[in-house]
């Protein structure tokens, strides 16, 4: 029989996308487990949440994450070393060498956009990603990633064959669960009775803010409500520039439910990021029931196909009302094609090969 170790480290991270696509394929591959392959999970003593499954075997480890290289160099590979187990990482990290196992890149972002990763954080968080994906790319028995278009960068950085990396997306079924809190618009009235642009996701550089700030310097009629919080350092230099304005609303960071009341009634979702290995939030707005307009760049199109109008992400020299009034959105075979579920039965299916 073969045996999996999940490394539970995103037990331990801020929820952003990669944390919850691991929660949620987790939760589906529960389901679908057989009994060709053992799956368990190490959970890190400091996990925030432990997760209850029926199938995964939970491994409680005595030891704590407060530095990732320690715990997937150190703890995790001498639990993969002790229940001779294949390793499954979903957080763009493993243990180096071969006991690497099944490893996830969601993206290179630190190899294609280097000069993003300005301060000495960022360098360091740079240094640490692209170590983690060469050691992914040369080491792994698989490499996952979340589309196409990341699998193509990993070849092209890394010249591996096509044949050793496998495409396991996104999906958006989480969004079912949250409930609507329409409090947020008693925190920001303004809201309430004017039709805004929303635009939502850690604010980092990649995610364009300088976009949303030229046009919304330029359109001072229109109103963009912003939310997120910044990760590893990156934060943009426009947060600063962006408050000043007086038709922006800065939300800082908003819970689940009230992300899904902003997005049902705002005009339309806005996401000029440039770069993204798949892009969730476009995804949840669709599940909402949210008009979307993003960037024409890395996965977007490929994932987003004519569910959403495009946009050049470096070009505000367009009228957002015009471009709304004048396209269809179809969103069904997007919702039907990228869910949790699928990406599990994929994975399951490529690590039982």
């Amino acid at each position: 029989m073969n045996k999996v170790l999940i490394n539970g480290n995103f037990l331990c991270r801020n929820l952003t996308g990669i944390e919850r696509f691991a929660f949620e394929t987790c939760r589906c591959l529960d389901e679908l487990i057989d009994s060709n392959t053992e799956f368990s999970i190490l959970v890190p003593a400091n996990a925030r949440t432990i997760p209850e499954y029926k199938n995964i075997k939970l491994v409680r480890s005595k030891k704590e994450i407060h530095g990732f290289p320690f715990w997937d160099m150190g703890t995790f590979a001498k639990a993969c070393k002790k229940t001779k187990s294949i390793g499954l990482n979903f957080s763009n990290t493993a243990p180096l060498g071969k006991l690497c196992g099944f490893s996830f890149i969601h993206d290179v972002y630190a190899k294609d956009f280097p000069g993003d990763f300005t301060t000495f954080k960022d360098k360091l968080v740079k240094l640490y990603c692209r170590i983690s994906y060469w050691n992914i790319a040369r080491n792994a028995k698989k490499i996952f990633t979340v589309s196409e278009f990341s699998k193509k960068r990993i070849i092209y950085w890394y010249g591996i064959p096509e044949e050793k990396i496998a495409v396991i997306p996104n999906g958006w079924e989480h969004f079912l669960k949250i409930k609507i809190d329409n409090s947020i618009f008693e925190k920001f009235p303004i809201l309430k009775n004017t039709g805004y642009f929303f635009t939502l996701g850690s604010l980092q550089k990649r995610k364009n803010l300088k976009w949303i700030l030229k046009y919304a310097k330029a359109n001072p009629g229109d109103l963009f409500a912003v939310s997120g919080k910044t990760i590893s350092g990156m934060k943009s230099k426009e947060i600063e520039d962006l408050s000043q304005l007086k038709n922006v609303v800065l939300l800082g960071y908003v819970s689940d439910e009230e992300v899904k009341a902003l997005l049902q009634n705002c005009r339309a979702f806005v996401f000029p990021s440039y770069y993204e290995g798949f892009g969730i939030p476009p995804l949840e707005a669709l599940a909402a029931g949210a008009k979307i307009i993003i960037s024409k760049a890395a996965s977007l199109p490929e994932i987003y196909k004519n569910s959403a109008v495009y946009i050049n992400p470096n070009d505000t020299n367009i009228n957002l009302n015009e471009i709304l009034n004048q396209s269809t959105f179809g969103k069904e075979s997007v919702l039907k094609k990228y869910t949790y579920s699928n990406a599990a039965e994929e994975l399951l299916k490529e690590i039982q090969k």
